[in-house]
């Protein structure tokens, strides 16, 4: 990766580059489009080669990627910090960064983390509000919007105009009654000041339409991590969604593919399962120094 030195930190050659930010911005206002996640440099590359328009970050595929398991605790801020950086300067696309819970409890802290996530270079950053306690796994409600409203006071204050991503968990976590806990929480995340909603695990339509219809008009993100029957960009186009992420799925279609043939290696002793690799010209050729 090129950078160039400022102070005491590397700083992302496209960092606070206005043409990144503007596009990003653009694209959040109308139609729909797609956020593939790489979780290396090489992955950002050849995302950038397929033509997508922009990318963003995945905290699992890169902690796969680190032997670890996907969670805020096993990841330092600083690793996910240089992570980000990374993934915003391998490509002059503009990059939404997979921020977490913001690697802190309480909205003094999620400011404080904001302000340096902005200074990697993304374009975008989001905030979830699980706590990754079982005996509480959202952040109450209160504190869940004040961090919200933190981190957009600190995105405002840093004059650097990024996307506020709000996650809501409540599907991935177990509570009682998410849809409900969904709806009224991404409401209150959008009058905090996110400009971009979004609550992985939906897969009904008619609930992703009533997010979209509760946000407006703020733009709304689907995650789509498995392939679900009449979801295509075209439909969710037509519900109403602006922005469709594959988080985690792409790391683990190509872990798929390498547990396949390492595992069929260490089994039988032949090497059938290289058949059908990708041509090591064709990788080469896309990787210029």
């Amino acid at each position: 990766m090129i950078t160039k030195k400022t102070n005491d930190e590397s700083i992302s050659p496209y960092a606070y580059s206005s043409p990144a930010l503007a596009a990003f911005r653009k694209l959040h206002e109308s139609g729909c489009f797609i956020l593939p996640n790489p979780w290396d440099l090489g992955s950002a590359v050849y995302l950038h080669h397929l033509g997508f328009k922009a990318l963003a970050t995945t905290s699992a595929g890169f902690a796969f990627s680190r032997g670890l398991p996907d969670s805020a605790s096993a990841l330092t801020l600083d690793a996910v910090l240089t992570h980000i950086r990374e993934i915003a300067g391998a490509t002059p696309l503009p990059v939404n960064a997979d921020f977490q819970s913001g690697y802190a409890d309480e909205p003094e802290g999620v400011a404080d983390n904001v302000k340096l996530c902005v200074r990697t270079g993304a374009a975008g950053l989001s905030i979830e509000d699980a706590t990754g306690n079982d005996s509480s796994p959202l952040y109450e409600r209160a504190n869940a919007v004040e961090r919200i409203r933190a981190a957009r006071t600190s995105i405002d204050e840093s004059k650097i105009p990024v996307i506020l991503t709000a996650r809501c968990e409540a599907m991935l976590v177990g509570v009682p009654d998410p849809e409900r806990t969904i709806l009224d929480r991404l409401a209150a995340y959008a009058d905090a000041g996110a400009d971009c909603l979004y609550a992985p695990g939906v897969r009904k339509p008619e609930m992703i339409s009533a997010i979209v219809k509760a946000v407006a008009p703020k733009p709304v993100n689907v995650l789509i991590s498995s392939p679900l029957p009449g979801l295509s960009l075209a439909a969710l186009t037509d519900l109403g969604v602006r922005r469709i992420s594959v988080g985690s799925a792409l790391a683990r279609v190509a872990w798929t593919s390498f547990i396949g043939a390492a595992r069929s290696i260490a089994e039988t002793g032949t090497f059938d399962a290289l058949e059908g690799a990708v041509p090591f010209s064709e990788l080469n050729s896309v990787f210029k120094a």
